[in-house]
């Protein structure tokens, strides 16, 4: 695992995994790529509730708990623990990555993009404020408010937003702390990647150009776009070949 120097900004990456649907092998795959994407040292941490088949570069650490009553689901809410107030004692700038996301260009201007806190502006709907958190930067321990107002809230916030990200951005917003990245940066799978139709009958999928990490919404993930999907007429992609020469450990 790589570490700083006492006199340099502490670097993290984060990234959460729970229940069964991402095996190790995204942890895996993901901390691969970052290491080849980022230049000089970072610490990457890994958010879990089974460390298992993870590779012995990754810290993994317990999700910490949202403190919601009991019954209450937590899963569409979980990447708010990431805003603990001292999550696990570290300090300094994190970079949050989902698990599924494909990397395809340099890292390093994630961590020197201006901002208190920048994330990937809704690709579907751009006239809104809320963010997509499949990428999103901040200071660790510095939003606990943003997390400490849901805990006491939150059956008027789940009433109101319909996940955590757009909950999270518009907290943010009436901070006045909400920036995004370059859209170029973080292109959606589903929406910049595949040809429109019907010319995706036979032109295969691509990656944007200046895109830096490639993330996956709804159905489809890098196994499903690297093999290529058929059953459905107006989204039909040719297999996504270049997954494969990124989504590697």
């Amino acid at each position: 695992m790589s570490t700083t120097t006492s006199t340099a900004p502490q670097r993290h990456i984060l990234c959460m995994k729970w229940g069964t649907k991402y095996g190790p092998e995204y942890v895996n795959r993901l901390y691969a790529m970052v290491r080849r994407h980022l230049s000089g040292d970072f610490r990457f941490v890994c958010l879990t509730d089974n460390a298992e088949g993870i590779r012995s570069e990754v810290e993994c650490l317990p999700i910490p708990s949202l403190d919601l009553p009991p019954g209450i689901p937590e899963r569409g809410w979980t990447k708010l623990t990431t805003f603990t107030k001292d999550l696990h004692g570290l300090r300094g700038t994190a970079l949050f990555l989902d698990v599924d996301v494909v990397i395809t260009g340099p890292l390093d201007d994630f961590f020197t993009y201006p901002g208190e806190f920048l994330i990937i502006h809704d690709h579907k709907r751009p006239w809104r404020i809320t963010g997509n958190s499949s990428v999103y930067r901040f200071e660790l321990g510095a939003h606990a408010d943003v997390l400490e107002y849901f805990r006491g809230h939150f059956e008027d916030i789940r009433k109101q937003f319909r996940n955590e990200q757009a909950y999270l951005s518009d907290a943010i917003h009436k901070q006045g702390k909400l920036k995004y990245w370059p859209a170029e940066w973080c292109p959606s799978f589903k929406y910049h990647c595949i040809p429109t139709w019907p010319t995706n009958f036979w032109k295969p999928t691509f990656v944007p150009p200046n895109a830096r990490i490639v993330i996956f919404h709804g159905e489809c993930n890098p196994p499903d776009a690297l093999a290529g999907r058929r059953n459905r007429r107006f989204r039909y992609i040719q297999p996504a070949t270049w997954v494969a020469e990124h989504w590697r450990e």
